[in-house]
């Protein structure tokens, strides 16, 4: 009905609003040099040690200096890793309270500053290919949706086009 559709529009607008207040906020808070630094997780993930796929480019649009960290977990003693398809919550739950030991290995990399003629997707990519490179890990140009959405056919003719050219 017309009235649902107004309410959503009304909280589109507000989720648009926060965001920007947020992000103003955020930039606020870099700007006074007699604050903490904030800390914030952008969303990349990895996939089972092996690879870093997208993060998202909002935390690179505030500006400020990034401090990346890679942090990569060692398997021998226990897998951290949460294969959602395979194990239920409880299950990993209970392997990772009852494995003998959760090991990672965490190296704080050198600060990043956006680059002038660099936007925020580029900046991202370039931190996560420092953080993907000292880890020993691979980069995927895509986010952690793939595995709960079937990939879309536009990104599937893409990727057989460029299959094409190389053949």
């Amino acid at each position: 009905t017309l009235d649902q559709i107004k309410i959503r529009r009304s909280s589109v607008k507000n989720e648009a609003y926060s965001a920007i207040f947020s992000l103003h906020r955020i930039r606020e808070h870099i700007a006074d040099k007699a604050k903490l630094p904030i800390l914030i997780f952008p969303e990349g993930t990895c996939i089972n040690n092996t690879s870093v796929m997208m993060f998202k480019k909002g935390s690179f649009e505030v500006g400020g200096t990034i401090h990346p960290v890679a942090i990569k977990y060692d398997p021998r003693f226990g897998d951290a890793f949460w294969n959602s398809t395979k194990y239920s919550v409880l299950t990993y739950s209970f392997n990772v309270l009852t494995s003998w030991a959760i090991v990672c290995n965490v190296w704080y990399l050198p600060p990043m500053v956006k680059e002038e003629e660099e936007d925020a997707v580029h900046f991202a990519n370039r931190v996560k290919a420092v953080i993907a490179a000292q880890g020993g890990m691979s980069v995927l140009p895509w986010d952690g949706g793939l595995k709960r959405k079937k990939v879309k056919e536009s990104f599937k003719e893409e990727q057989q086009k460029k299959y094409c050219q190389l053949v």
